[in-house]
């Protein structure tokens, strides 16, 4: 059996299908996701270059700031929280921990969880921390209104609770 396929020659190189698929090839021009990524990364960056001063790197940072909002929170749920794994939240912790920026108590009251709290030398790097963070944030919006940063914001919520209440292929 021969198959013919249809080639089209596209700004990108060429794309070979049969005449009934559908190009599923991503467009990195028009893409969402990479858009999206690339802001990611390039957010990343600058907050990597503003935190550094203050000796943090972003997870150390988001750790912080979880802590400062959400006392008590377990390992696992900073994990969650900063986007790292439980093995690199443990080493954030542990670093924390040895600067005299958080507290963990030496066993864990139930279970295995072992909640963390910010000393006050982590509440004043925080605060100190915060603001550069906010100023990276600000620098990222400065361009759009005020309106747009908003619906932004929302647009992008909503993208991710999309994902995260979609069916996981098995």
């Amino acid at each position: 059996m021969v198959l013919l396929l249809e080639c089209q020659v596209l700004d990108i190189g060429t794309l070979c299908q049969t005449p009934d698929m559908e190009t599923t090839q991503v467009q990195l021009d028009t893409s969402i996701g990479y858009v999206l990524k690339r802001a990611a990364a390039a957010l990343r960056a600058s907050m990597d270059v503003a935190l550094r001063p203050l000796s943090l790197s972003v997870p150390q940072y988001s750790c912080l700031e979880l802590l400062g909002q959400r006392p008590g929170l377990s390992a696992a749920e900073l994990a969650r929280g900063a986007f790292v794994t439980r093995q690199s939240m443990h080493a954030v912790l542990h670093g924390l921990e040895q600067r005299g920026l958080l507290a963990r108590p030496a066993t864990a009251r139930r279970g295995r969880a072992m909640p963390s709290e910010l000393t006050p030398a982590g509440r004043e790097l925080l605060t100190a921390a915060s603001r550069v963070v906010a100023e990276v944030e600000r620098t990222m919006v400065a361009s759009l209104p005020p309106g747009d940063q908003r619906h932004l914001w929302s647009t992008l919520a909503a993208c991710a609770d999309a994902l995260a209440s979609a069916p996981r292929p098995d």
